[in-house]
């Protein structure tokens, strides 16, 4: 004998409603940015704990074993200076950035110089030309004959 429980509709449709925006979750992911000194704090504070009570700090802050790791090669890379590097390509010295910027333009202009030189000369042969052809059409209209 089976039996059938019956439940109102409107329990259902609660129990999994995806329009429940969840209170914890940020609308848009960011990345996490750690200072250094909360760096050194927190390998600090790992390495003097025993198993039980690191996996409780890591749970607590949020962390992984791996992120820690990295941060021990960064200290022992260089210490301060590696953990509060940031990420990316190191800025740009504005004299160089400069330069680049007027190296470039001197080659554009340099590659335009070198079409109005091409232009200029074969205006100069079509100049040329134009000209032998009038001075040949002027001598055949007087009469001699080529």
């Amino acid at each position: 004998m089976a039996i059938a429980i019956s439940t109102p509709d409107d329990t259902r449709a609660h129990a999994g409603r995806v329009n429940d925006p969840d209170p914890e979750v940020p609308e848009r992911a960011t990345r996490r940015r750690y200072p250094a000194k909360y760096k050194l704090d927190v390998l600090a504070e790992y390495d003097t704990l025993d198993r039980d009570g690191k996996g409780a700090l890591l749970r607590r802050e949020g962390l992984y074993t791996s992120l820690l790791s990295e941060w021990r090669k960064q200290r022992d890379r260089g210490a301060l200076e590696a953990l509060a590097a940031k990420p990316g390509r190191p800025p740009v010295d504005p004299v160089e950035r400069e330069n680049a910027r007027l190296r470039s333009r001197v080659d554009r202009l340099e590659d335009d110089l070198g079409k109005a030189r091409r232009v200029i000369e074969v205006q100069g042969k079509l100049s040329a030309l134009l000209e032998e052809l009038a001075t040949d059409s002027a001598t055949t209209k007087t009469g001699e004959t080529r």
